[in-house]
């Protein structure tokens, strides 16, 4: 069969690379792709922000599967588009997309079905703002209501830094049109969580459990990025806590989407953050997560296709994932400069090296390939992601083969897995 990906990250380098693992798959095409996608599928020119793009490119191929990466395609209504012409897709629709698209539509979904989220102010003005203010002890958190790569979060620590950062939000001067709404949220102490289910619109499945790193510097330091690392191991979830997640978040959202006419397909990934109160939910995303879906792809050992075209034909069941019980993490290499202006166009060096180490998958998210050669031109640039037989193992390995690669400005976090290894 013949399946296309619409992305050019590390997530879907990733969801390409386990594609192609498929003995069902005969041809593997991404638009528009990346330079290490390259090496592993057709990559094809497409303009994710168009969906006249996105379907012409669609209706040429006629795949016999779509498997949508990026938030901004769904939010455009990519899968509606093509469920229209008949053409497989994985994914959401718009409307239902809105549980990421929207952060205000996910708070008040979450308050109306009495699932677990902590207390939050939608503002749309300055007035709104100081009111609001009035009823939240710092630090506090301000979310931009709309997308925003995963830079529309801001922890403040005072109430003042916070006038200051909506004003600027609002302003539409730090984010545009996603700041014109804002979320205000209380700020929660304990571990996050990464917590993945597979929908058909009535059944859930959960993957294995993930921890991302989102700050740019060790230690949680430093603004926000899209996740500079992430984690997983069969021991960030017992069996008792994964099915309370399932019955009392999952299964909750999914079951009200479908009572409100907004029927939900595809990965629901909640945001959780694990707290003394219990989980918490604090986002959703409405598709694999990027840099998760590195090392959870990693652990998968059931055929991916199998599980997506469940989703899609609603037919979702228990045994659509079988998982090792080794550890897996991704160290994400960024340009200097990121979450802000960077340069591109630097030369990657010792990607056949780091290649090479044990257990290592190096997945590439802003890079090109010219003459050969690879280039960065993103922000985020390569996600070195390791397998081993601990998280130790895992960590050691992924960093390993970083310490092969070179590029100007390269910077990564050295701490990924830290805290969890230190409380092993």
């Amino acid at each position: 069969m013949k399946v296309l990906v619409f992305g050019g990250g590390g997530r879907e380098h990733a969801l390409v690379w386990k594609l192609r693992q498929s003995p069902r798959v005969s041809k593997v095409y991404c638009a528009p792709g990346n330079g290490g996608i390259m090496d592993e599928a057709e990559c094809l020119p497409a303009d994710l922000r168009s969906l006249q793009s996105m379907v012409a490119l669609a209706e040429e191929l006629r795949p016999d599967l779509t498997v949508v990466g990026p938030e901004l395609p769904l939010t455009l209504g990519i899968v509606d588009e093509l469920q229209r012409r008949k053409i497989p897709v994985f994914g959401p629709t718009k409307r239902a997309a809105q549980l990421e698209s929207s952060k205000s539509f996910a708070k008040a979904f979450l308050q109306r079905h009495h699932i677990p989220t902590p207390h939050y102010a939608i503002c749309t003005s300055m007035d709104e703002v100081q009111k609001a203010l009035s009823h939240f002890s710092t630090p506090i958190v301000v979310k931009a209501d709309g997308l925003a790569a995963g830079k529309g979060v801001v922890i403040t620590k005072s109430k003042d830094e916070a006038s200051g950062v909506c004003a600027e939000m609002l302003s539409g001067k730090m984010l545009g049109p996603a700041g014109s709404k804002l979320v205000l949220e209380e700020f929660l102490k304990g571990d996050e969580l990464s917590f993945l289910v597979l929908s058909d619109g009535e059944r859930v499945v959960p993957l294995v459990a993930a921890q991302d790193h989102k700050r740019i510097n060790d230690g949680d330091m430093g603004p926000n990025t899209g996740g500079m690392g992430a984690f997983s191991t069969a021991a960030m979830l017992d069996d008792k806590m994964r099915d309370w997640l399932v019955n009392h978040i999952a299964r909750p959202v999914i079951g009200g989407m479908k009572q409100e006419g907004l029927e939900y397909r595809g990965i629901l990934y909640c945001g959780l953050m694990m707290t003394a109160r219990g989980p918490m939910v604090l986002e959703f995303n409405c598709r694999f997560g990027d840099p998760e879906t590195q090392p959870v792809m990693m652990r998968m050992e059931s055929d991916l296709i199998e599980a997506l075209e469940a989703s899609v034909e609603g037919r979702v069941s228990d045994g659509d994932f079988r998982w090792s019980q080794d550890a897996s993490a991704c160290v994400v290499m960024s340009s200097g400069g990121y979450p802000g202006t960077f340069e591109a166009g630097k030369w990657i060096s010792g990607l056949e090296q780091a290649g090479k180490v044990e257990g290592v998958k190096v997945f590439h998210a802003g890079t090109t390939r010219h003459d050969g050669r690879y280039f960065t031109s993103g922000g985020r640039v390569l996600g070195a992601t390791a397998r081993g037989q601990d998280l130790q193992t895992a960590v050691d390995r992924a960093y390993a083969a970083v310490e092969k690669i070179g590029f100007e400005g390269a910077h990564y976090r050295k701490d990924i897995g830290a805290r969890a290894l230190k409380n092993t």
